[in-house]
């Protein structure tokens, strides 16, 4: 489900500061009910996921025309190509996140920047846009927490604005529903069991 765009403002998000100069793109609830402490596991299922090898041949054929098209125009060149000539906001990440582990590594061509107890981000960048994608763990019922995603990003020129006004469609209507859909099922499938509503309590099966 997509959410308005205070859902991620109006929390008090390391990446505010990292990253001021970035646009939020889209807010998006993940369905992954579970305790405070269930973070970690959203990050390693997320980072594992991999949408050429969707369940969603629809996911799975748009990623790999995609790709292809990436190929074929150099969208996705970032060995000095104009547009590409830009500082990682690695470089911006404050001391004390630096010195923490950054978390699980990505699915190409995504690179960590950070990890905490509630916060998880990644960056990438291409001819087309220099983007992050962030991952937070939102209270959203009495001593039950979600996953929430944010995508940030800094258009690379007329190319870059091109580019996100075509996929936009695809990407509300048909990429992300089914992508969360899929991150969803994993996770219930995932969970060893359901969530005690009692803060930091977890049901075992009996």
């Amino acid at each position: 489900m997509r959410l308005p765009d205070t859902a991620h403002t109006s929390r008090p998000w390391r990446i505010h500061d990292i990253a001021p100069d970035f646009t939020l793109l889209d807010v998006w609830a993940i369905p992954t009910p579970a305790g405070p402490q269930d973070f970690p596991q959203l990050v390693r299922l997320w980072t594992a996921f991999d949408a050429t090898k969707s369940s969603s041949q629809v996911v799975r054929v748009l990623f790999a025309i995609r790709l292809k098209l990436g190929e074929l125009l150099g969208w996705d060149d970032t060995g000095g190509t104009s547009g590409t000539n830009v500082l990682p906001l690695r470089d911006r990440v404050p001391a004390d996140l630096l010195d923490k582990p950054s978390g699980p590594t990505p699915t190409a061509p995504f690179v960590a920047l950070y990890l905490t107890n509630n916060e998880w981000a990644a960056e990438t960048v291409n001819r087309t846009v220099h983007a992050v994608l962030h991952l937070g763990w939102v209270p959203h019922e009495t001593g039950v927490y979600r996953g929430q995603l944010a995508v940030l990003v800094k258009p690379h020129g007329l190319l870059g604005r091109g580019y996100l006004a075509a996929i936009k469609p695809f990407r509300h209507l048909i990429v992300y529903p089914r992508m969360l859909a899929e991150i969803e099922r994993q996770w219930r499938a995932t969970l060893a069991a359901p969530v005690d509503p009692r803060p930091g309590h977890r049901q075992t099966h009996m």
